[in-house]
């Protein structure tokens, strides 16, 4: 057999992607008797072209995806395009286009650049988001959850951004700016419709104990974003009003230190309780508070700033009146929008007592039997728990079980109760946009807002929307959209002109992938028992709270509904670091750094772009981009391939001369084994990509040391180049594909890598029972050697002493001292 010596990447990847294609080889389904593997890569947002982000999270996803398949699962690996949402619409308003017609062309390129790059995904379950056909089931998921309570419509404050002219969610706000074009957002009070996640707070965190699979910054970051919190509600009755200031605390057990309560400058008590005296300065404090990010009034180094109103309110514990002040660190958004403030056991109370000449009162002392020193000789608060003191009835009671009668005896009064609050806000999803899928709801006269009947969805977007971006909503300027009539009494009625916010799309796009084509329900719930959970997720970590949220949210709607039978929807996720840009930062659009996927493989070919991806760092991990480093992975499968061009005579060595193998030929046997077993590996248990690579280069280093002269050489060698193709295959697939096939000929004609079985490494040689020993000459590797693993100091350096490489180094040295690290290395300093 012969084959070209120059390894020329676009002569073979698109015939591979064509067979595969033919073949079906990654479709799902094609083992039905195989346990399962449902790989899923956080599909892409097509509102700009493919970067090398996108081209990171895909390539990792398809090496393990590759990988599994050849361990002979049934492997589920399926990719759609997330296409309705603000992005795609902004950019269609600057660029005067029709979402529809520029979000059709990008996903048009999308799907040929992921193709060019060898991502076996099962192409037949592709979905795309803006089609009627699939957001037909958001609203169908809209009038369930209306009919179970989980939808409502409520007013109240949202939060607007000013650049993008639509209400956005808690999570999108960072910053006090939105997260997608960085305007400034600003509260403003309107309708809108909201998902009642919060009503599923606590079995969202209680699920985050189960998920031992996904990164622990995530599942802090979610537990942190939900925000149980255990306390108590306690009313202070204002003195000269009927109003009360509820007050919600997590150290009830503290309360008979209180000595003045805060309210958030907004709190609606605030202008009722403010002294007439007092108005002008209170009003220009509660002014200038307004013009203030939150960020800034509550950071950590901000000063404590704050205005006495002249009121007072009642302890309902003590009787005592305590003064009632506005401060700059507390927020009307936070649990009550009022705080009682214990300056002896909270240090931000502390600090302001102190600033404004406020009482201190020490209640709490420690449990081991110490005396905290009287208030004007505290240098900061004691937070700790302790042993209540000065607390009327209270005294001597730990602050645990405090807390629980404390808050009883609250409830028993009639004067507070124990509660619990959680950071997590119900989830407003309307949006006063035009890309994004109708809300399916009727408003009639008579009948008030009246769902569309499952029979009538899809509400199908109309194309002639007017896209401003400002004014009301685009779909209200839409007479043909707007009047129809109601469903109930067939009378004149308006539909809903908002659209649903795009992370509605995305929280259950992996379960429409199980029946893509199912017209009658939003997937096959027996699909769903075969396939779900998802078994790895791959994705960017800033979704923490977001997406990866609101799909854990969904799932369990959907499980409510008897659509799904497991309790997440994810078993595994991985999180990818960024890519740098040549100089460093992160690649943008705005630093002028962006790196595109396309022009990369038509230089280098998809295989070195993909070898790059995997092999510059593990997936957690940030990359730097690097055109050496590029360039050196195109070397490294160049090397690859002229080894297997040179050792050709290998390639028809018969199996049965293995056992004949002795020597270094031998230990390229070994050598081969143990690469097996490290990049299975890193496969199996951290996704190490970069080491089972590094593997891979030091077995085809070892490949160029030898030349075979027997067949039982000539068999070590040709296991080694069969194990290298195959072991290439997730990394580097057209390659392997090609290299296999030159090594197996003819046998493989009707065959493909990637449906063949992934090698296993025989453990007797694995677990060798010699070693490679490095050689040095004053600090510098000149060879290597194989010693018996139980080698001592001289047996070794009898062996380097006589290696042919390392006596060119000595010939006429003295030698001055010999370093032994047994197993490893034997360093020769010479002079």
């Amino acid at each position: 057999m012969s084959m070209n010596e120059r390894y020329e990447p676009h002569s073979i990847e698109a015939r591979w992607q064509e067979r595969w294609a033919s073949a079906g080889i990654f479709q799902a389904g094609r083992r039905p008797g195989a346990e399962k593997r449902y790989v899923l890569e956080m599909f892409p947002y097509p509102s700009g072209a493919m970067h090398m982000g996108h081209g990171r999270v895909y390539t990792i996803g398809d090496a393990l995806a590759r990988y599994l398949r050849m361990r002979g699962y049934d492997v589920l690996h399926p990719i759609g395009f997330d296409a309705l949402g603000l992005p795609a619409e902004n950019a269609a308003i600057k660029d005067g286009r029709h979402p529809a017609e520029r979000t059709r062309e990008n996903i048009v390129a999308f799907r040929a650049e992921m193709k060019s790059l060898g991502y076996g995904f099962d192409w037949d379950r592709e979905v795309v988001t803006a089609d009627p056909e699939y957001y037909r089931w958001n609203q169908w998921f809209f009038v369930k959850m209306l009919e179970r309570g989980i939808v409502y419509r409520r007013q109240g404050k949202a939060n607007w951004c000013t650049g993008c002219q639509t209400v956005i969610a808690n999570e999108q706000v960072v910053d006090d700016r939105c997260e997608r074009c960085e305007s400034p957002v600003v509260e403003k009070v309107i309708p809108e419709w909201a998902f009642r996640i919060t009503a599923f707070a606590q079995d969202l965190l209680d699920g985050l104990d189960g998920l031992k699979e996904w990164p622990d910054r995530i599942t802090t970051m979610q537990r942190n974003w939900i925000g149980r919190s255990e306390g108590a509600e306690v009313d202070f009755a204002v003195q000269g009003s009927g109003d009360a200031i509820k007050v919600f605390t997590t150290r009830v057990d503290t309360i008979y230190g209180c000595t003045y309560v805060v309210l958030a400058p907004e709190h609606p008590l605030v202008a009722k309780v403010t002294a007439p005296a007092r108005k002008a300065e209170v009003d220009a404090f509660v002014a200038r508070m307004r013009k203030t990010d939150a960020a800034e009034r509550t950071g950590e180094s901000a000063p404590k700033e704050g205005v006495f109103t002249g009121a007072h309110a009642v302890n309902p514990y003590t009787g005592e009146a305590v003064p009632v002040w506005i401060a700059n660190f507390v927020l009307a958004e936070y649990g009550t929008g009022a705080v009682m403030s214990v300056p002896a056991h909270d240090q931000r109370d502390f600090e302001f007592a102190k600033k404004y000449g406020l009482p201190i009162r020490v209640v709490i002392q420690p449990s081991t039997g110490d005396r905290i020193p009287g208030p004007d000789a505290l240098a900061a608060a004691t937070t700790e728990d302790g042993v209540l003191d000065a607390s009327g009835p209270f005294s001597g009671l730990p602050s645990a079980e405090a807390r629980r009668r404390m808050s009883a005896h609250a409830k028993e009064k009639g004067f507070g109760q124990p509660t619990v609050r959680w950071h997590l806000r119900d989830w407003g999803f309307s949006r006063q946009r035009y890309w994004g899928t109708p809300i399916p709801i009727i408003y009639c006269e008579e009948h008030g807002a009246v769902p569309v009947p499952e029979k009538d969805l899809p509400v199908v977007l109309p194309p002639q929307a007017i896209i401003t971006g400002t004014g009301e909503p685009p779909l209200a300027k839409v007479p043909e959209f707007v009047n129809t009539t109601c469903p109930v009494c067939g009378k004149p009625a308006r539909r809903e002109v908002e659209t649903m916010d795009t992370f509605v799309d995305s929280s259950w796009y992996y379960a429409r992938y199980l029946s893509p084509k199912d017209a009658t329900r939003p997937f096959d719930p027996e699909a769903a028992r075969r396939w779900l959970p998802v078994d790895v997720y791959v994705g960017g970590p800033e979704h923490a709270v977001m997406h990866l949220l609101y799909f854990r949210f969904w799932h369990r709607v959907m499980r409510q509904l008897g659509l799904v039978f497991e309790d997440e929807p994810a078993r595994r996720l991985v999180t990818q670091g960024i890519v740098n840009g040549p100089d460093g930062r992160k690649m943008s659009k705005r630093w002028g750094n962006v790196v595109a996927p396309g022009p990369m493989v038509r230089k280098y070919g998809a295989d070195t772009l993909r070898l790059f991806i995997l092999f510059a760092a593990p997936p957690e991990k940030d990359i730097d981009w690097s055109d050496e480093q590029v360039d050196g992975l195109f070397r490294f499968l160049a090397r690859v391939w002229r080894i297997f061009h040179a050792r050709q005579e290998s390639f028809a060595a018969p199996e049965a001369a293995l056992a004949q193998a002795s020597g270094d030929f031998l230990e390229l046997r070994r050598r081969t084994h143990r690469t097996i077993q490290r990049v299975t590996d890193a496969f199996e248990k951290e996704l190490k990509f970069n080491t089972g690579i590094a593997a891979l280069m030091e077995l085809v280093n070892a490949l160029y040391q030898l030349e075979p002269r027997s067949d039982a050489d000539r068999a070590a060698v040709r296991e080694a180049l069969v194990a290298v193709a195959t072991l290439l295959s997730p990394f580097a697939p057209h390659a392997a594909e090609e290299l296999w096939h030159e090594v197996l000929g003819p046998a493989a004609r009707d065959r493909l890598l990637a449906a063949e079985p992934w090698p296993a490494f025989d453990p007797a040689l694995v677990a060798a029972d010699t070693v490679t020993i490095a050689v040095q000459v004053n600090g510098k590797l000149r060879g290597e050697v194989q010693a018996a693993i139980s080698a001592g100091e001289a047996d070794v350096r009898a062996l380097a002493e006589a290696d042919e490489k390392v006596k060119t180094h000595l010939a006429g040295k003295t030698i001055r001292k010999v370093v032994f690290v047994p197993k490893r290395l034997v360093n020769f300093v010479v002079g």
